[in-house]
């Protein structure tokens, strides 16, 4: 039988589940200690008394929400062996994020970044192992070929990062998902013909072969 969690680990996990919640219903501006609590169905008190405030709540839902879709996609990249296979899985990681809730609650919070300096740099922080995690992607995908030497691996994952999270605000004006879609369909068209880029070619002089005589006098 499963050991039964703590009372205090509870109101922290419902805290937490209640921060995404609102920040997706209510945007950043309408996210409050008591707005948080009332979804939660706890005292307002209790958002400081565990995080100390709303902003480092939101950034514990941040991280408990990356951590879960890290281990997620992590799985799924995985098992991609082609740039094909490889944007074909970003474009599935996009929308399931979007249905998920996470592309709302993420572009509410970077955009609240803005003007919130010391809320910009967690968030910055929390980017790093997301852009470890793309850069080790395409390491195994294109590592070792022209097109790695073209655009090394982490600067595409810098790219990447970039791209996703223009993507997460632009969404907001996309209503119908048809432009942002547009950009997947631009990659996926694009991915095959780069397939010989990707190429790792074999070495003129074969392993363990022997460097050619010089010429005869």
């Amino acid at each position: 039988m499963a050991a039964k969690q703590q009372p205090g680990a509870e109101t922290r996990d419902r805290l937490i589940e209640a921060a995404a919640e609102t920040v997706r219903s209510h945007g950043y501006a309408g996210t409050s200690a008591r707005a948080i609590a009332t979804a939660a169905g706890v005292n307002s008190a209790l958002v400081f008394y565990h995080f100390g405030g709303v902003d480092p709540l939101l950034l514990a839902a941040l991280d408990r929400s990356s951590e879960q879709r890290m281990a997620t996609y992590r799985q799924a990249v995985d098992g991609c062996r082609t740039l094909e296979e490889l944007v074909k899985t970003a474009n599935e990681i996009y929308h399931a994020d979007l249905e998920g809730g996470h592309i709302t609650f993420f572009a509410e919070v970077v955009g609240a970044s803005i003007a919130r300096p010391e809320l910009r740099k967690e968030i910055t922080a929390r980017a790093e192992p997301w852009i470890d995690f793309v850069e080790e992607a395409l390491d195994r995908v294109i590592g070792g070929s022209p097109l790695a030497r073209l655009l090394p691996p982490r600067d595409l994952a810098y790219a990447a990062i970039t791209f996703y999270l223009g993507v997460n605000l632009f969404t907001h004006l996309d209503a119908d998902r048809t432009r942002t879609q547009a950009l997947f369909g631009l990659a996926e068209r694009v991915a095959p013909r780069a397939r010989l880029l990707t190429m790792r070619f074999p070495s003129r002089r074969g392993r363990g072969s022997k460097p050619a005589a010089p010429d005869e006098p």
